[in-house]
C-alpha cells in the first residue's frame, strides 16, 4: 500500500505503516487539510490488514511546529472551532487505533506537534528533540489533557503558562519520551523497537493496549475485569497455544 496525501504520505510496508508530516517548507506546521489529512492516513492504515505498527514521522528538520498560525488571517470563531474540532479528531484517531503508534521525534515539536507525538502511544527520538507549548502565548489553549497525564499536573501547568522549551534530556527524565538517543543512531533504534514489536501476537499486542488505556482511566478492578475479558479472547484464539509451542520449542514467538 501506498497513498499520498495533499499533506502528509502515507505508505506500508513489510508490517509498518508511516505517516509523514509533510509540509517541510512550513516547518509541518498543522493545517485544516493536514488535520484531515492525519486523520484519514490513520484510518487508512488502522483497515490495512498487513500494517501491524505505525509510525508516525516529520518531513525536513522539524516534527511539527505546532497550529499554521497564517491560516487564521481573517477566519472567523466559528471556522476556527471547526478547525481546532478537526485537529481533535485527527489526534483521537491516533490515540483510539488499535495498533500500537509510536512518534519519531528528530527535531522541534511545538504545540499541535506535542499533541499528535503524546497522541501515539510513545516517543522515541534523537537527542536533537525539543519540546514546547505555546498556546498561551499566542492566545489560546491546548494540551490540557494528555500533558498532565502524562507528566503530572504541576509540570503541565508551568509548560503551559511559559511556554518555555523542554530540551530531550529533561523531557525523558519527566517521562514524556521513552527513549533518547543519538541522531545518527535513531533509525537502527526505531528499527529495533518495531522488529520487536513485530515478533509479539498481533491481538495481544492491541489487547494490551487496550487494556492499559481503559485501566488507566478506571479504578484498579475495573481495569483487571477488562484485562481478565482480554485473556479470555486471547484462550478464544488460541495464540497462548501457539506462543506457549513456540517457546517449549526454543523459537521465536512468530
Amino acid at each position: 500500500m501506498g497513498s499520498q496525501f495533499e499533506t502528509v504520505l502515507c505508505e506500508a510496508l513489510d508490517g509498518v505503516g508511516t505517516i509523514t508530516l509533510n509540509r517541510p517548507d512550513q516547518r509541518n506546521a498543522l493545517n485544516l487539510q493536514m488535520a484531515l489529512d492525519l486523520h484519514a492516513a490513520v484510518k487508512a492504515l488502522e483497515a490495512d490488514g498487513s500494517v501491524r505498527v505505525i509510525l508516525v514521522r516529520g518531513a525536513g528538520p522539524t516534527f511539527c511546529a505546532g497550529a499554521d498560525m497564517k491560516e487564521r488571517a481573517g477566519v472567523t470563531e466559528e471556522w476556527l472551532r471547526n478547525r481546532r474540532l478537526a485537529a481533535f479528531a485527527a489526534y483521537d484517531a491516533i490515540q483510539y487505533c488499535p495498533k500500537p503508534c509510536i512518534a519519531v521525534g528528530h527535531g522541534p515539536i511545538i504545540g499541535s506537534g506535542c499533541e499528535i507525538a503524546t497522541a501515539c502511544d510513545f516517543i522515541l527520538a534523537s537527542s536533537r528533540v525539543s519540546f514546547r507549548y505555546p498556546e498561551a502565548v499566542r492566545g489560546s489553549v491546548g494540551a490540557t489533557q494528555r500533558l498532565p497525564r502524562i507528566v503530572g499536573k504541576a509540570l503541565a501547568k508551568e509548560l503551559l503558562f511559559t511556554g518555555r522549551v523542554m530540551g530531550a534530556e529533561e523531557a525523558l527524565r519527566v517521562g514524556l519520551m521513552n527513549r533518547v538517543v543519538a541522531p545518527e543512531d535513531l533509525e537502527a533504534a526505531v528499527k529495533e523497537t518495531v522488529g520487536m514489536i513485530l515478533q509479539a501476537f498481533p491481538l495481544s499486542v492491541q489487547l494490551a493496549k487496550r487494556c492499559i488505556d481503559v485501566g488507566m482511566e478506571s479504578d484498579l478492578r475495573t481495569g483487571q475485569a477488562y484485562e481478565m475479558l482480554a485473556i479470555d479472547r486471547c484462550l478464544a484464539d488460541g495464540e497462548w497455544r501457539r506462543g506457549a509451542a513456540a517457546f517449549t520449542a526454543g523459537k521465536p514467538p512468530r
